[in-house]
């Protein structure tokens, strides 16, 4: 039997504690004083936690309210260990039915790199588009009576009369933003830049791709999210970015450079854009998830850098955990005071896996002069969390061909 990972068996044990203690308890034992939630952000977090309220709290008034028109979203797809989906099949059956036949799926990892490619058995993955992940969260929530206004600008949190607020709205959000003092956020940014591209190229697997080129390393992270579409990232160093001149390109000219210097992957196909934009990734992290009536989840509350694929995951599992702490506490403020001792440090275990992750991306460069066995093994040990006895469960033939490897060299 395939051990979870760590973080990943926490996420899963704490959602059917939950359940367990609801189904111990009883209907009846749900909060009572809780009549109406307003949520800001439309995302997958905002609208997973709508399903969880109505579905556990049916008798509260919840109403969506996203900023942006209904089909507009940025970025491509979204992945998911298959760990990862556990929770959502433990705690929402139906929406997990609804998901998962949309999901694309792989059972290994492949690196490319300049001295050859490496695959990584066990390392299984699933994706989804994230404008389809988002519709199916629509329509579920839609078909539990879930009001939702999309197009919606809201201009201060203060004014929205309900029991609860739900800041589900975003790295930017609003509600974090109004009780800045309150939530206490701390915000700093990774050096390495990146642009979310997609690609028309379905790749076979999960696949990150290091390359040589005139103006420094580059990496591109890519996978598919349906039968003919992918995520494509590019990153690199800041001085590969100044070198490349992307600091004087827009959109459109940056994918055009990135599918040049990425051709052979890319089977000469171009890159495709949607709010493409040269970035730094920000690393947010707050003090305090509550703040009196105002609660935090998501990329409002924290940010996990893709390179572990669990930005999605975490929003969902914090959906999970505010809902079921109002569903288990007979007051507002024992579930949020429950929350805000429970959720964050079972989150800070990702997260800061997550930023051990992208700081080794800011030296990959370095490591490129190592045999692809050995940057194959650097890198799975990237975020702290594995250790050789790990990897022997996870990847048994990986372990096994490094471990010929490093006797050869020996």
């Amino acid at each position: 039997m395939k051990l979870l990972p760590i973080e990943e068996s926490i996420a899963v044990y704490e959602t059917i504690r939950y359940l367990t203690v609801i189904v111990e308890r009883g209907w009846e034992d749900r909060m009572t004083q809780l009549t109406s939630i307003e949520i800001l952000g439309g995302g997958p977090a905002g609208l997973y936690t709508a399903i969880l309220i109505r579905r556990l709290l049916p008798h509260v008034r919840v109403r969506v309210t996203e900023q942006n028109p209904e089909g507009a979203t940025f970025g491509f797809g979204v992945v998911f260990s298959d760990q990862a989906l556990e929770f959502l099949r433990a705690d929402d059956p139906e929406t997990y039915d609804l998901v998962t036949p949309h999901m694309e799926r792989w059972r290994n990892m492949t690196l490319n790199l300049p001295g050859g490619t490496v695959t990584l058995d066990g390392v299984g993955f699933t994706a989804i588009g994230r404008l389809q992940l988002i519709q199916i969260l629509t329509e579920r929530a839609r078909g539990l009576d879930v009001p939702i206004r999309f197009g919606t600008a809201v201009d201060d949190p203060v004014d929205l009369d309900a029991d609860l607020v739900v800041g589900a709205d975003g790295l930017n959000s609003l509600v974090r933003s109004a009780f800045e003092t309150q939530f206490k956020p701390t915000m700093d940014y990774f050096d390495n830049r990146f642009a979310w591209f997609g690609a028309t190229v379905p790749f076979d697997t999960l696949t990150q791709t290091f390359i040589e080129t005139e103006f420094g390393p580059m990496n591109a992270h890519h996978y598919r999210f349906a039968p003919d579409r992918s995520t494509f990232i590019v990153e690199c160093e800041d001085a590969t970015f100044r070198k490349a001149g992307f600091d004087g390109l827009g959109e459109e000219a940056s994918a055009e450079r990135c599918s040049a210097l990425f051709a052979d992957v890319l089977n000469g196909t171009k890159l495709v854009t949607n709010k493409s934009m040269w970035r730094r990734f920000p690393k947010l992290w707050c003090e305090n998830w509550v703040a009196g009536k105002h609660v935090l989840l998501g990329d409002a509350v924290h940010t996990a850098h893709f390179s572990i694929g669990s930005g999605t995951r975490l929003a969902l599992e914090d959906a999970i955990a505010l809902v079921h702490a109002l569903a288990e506490h007979p007051s507002l403020e024992q579930a949020l005071q429950a929350y805000q001792q429970q959720r964050p440090p079972i989150a800070r275990k990702i997260v800061d896996a997550a930023n051990t992750s992208a700081t080794w991306y800011e030296t990959f460069g370095e490591k490129m002069g190592l045999a692809p066995m050995d940057f194959a093994h650097d890198y799975l040990m990237r975020s702290g969390r594995m250790t050789e006895e790990k990897l022997r469960q996870i990847a048994p033939q990986f372990a096994a061909d490094h471990a010929a490897h490093r006797a050869m060299a020996d």
